[in-house]
């Protein structure tokens, strides 16, 4: 063959594998490439949107730390508040305890110096009248003096 004809059937091959080409490859190709081009636009809308949530999340976390921090420093002051009430009530209730007990203390010493006092005066009126029989060296009757041993008594 010539070589413009053998020109012009290669163009016409040319031609023809184009014609195929666009009207059957092309298309698919070009639907597969839009497929992938949307598939990484997705991706990285989805990215994007991970990043923002990954952001609101620490925040998110951060407030509530925080918030966990101040309802435990509150909570630890109550605590610390009611435990000094406590030891407030606890000195109060020791301190009335403690006077009540020296007050009874007090009576008690009281009573025994009051018996006492009763024991010497009975002691001292045994020793006067046996000191004043041996002095007379006669009996004295305790009973039929006992107005002066009374009166005695008073004086001590």
């Amino acid at each position: 063959m010539n070589l413009n004809a053998t020109l012009f059937v290669q163009i016409g091959v040319f031609v023809m594998l184009g014609w195929v080409s666009m009207k059957f490859l092309w298309p698919p190709l070009m639907k597969a490439l839009d497929e992938r081009r949307q598939k990484i636009a997705d991706g990285l809308a989805a990215a994007e949107q991970g990043t923002r949530s990954l952001t609101e999340a620490q925040r998110r976390i951060g407030q509530i730390d925080a918030e966990a921090r101040a309802r435990a420093q509150a909570l630890i002051a109550e605590t610390e508040r009611r435990a000094q009430l406590i030891v407030e009530e606890a000195k109060a209730q020791a301190k009335a305890e403690g006077d009540r007990l020296i007050q009874a203390a007090r009576a008690e010493a009281e009573q025994q110096v009051i018996r006492a006092k009763m024991v010497l005066r009975d002691q001292v009126a045994a020793l006067a009248v046996t000191g004043a029989e041996q002095i007379l060296r006669r009996e004295v009757n305790p009973k039929v003096h006992a107005e002066l041993l009374e009166q005695l008594k008073a004086k001590l």
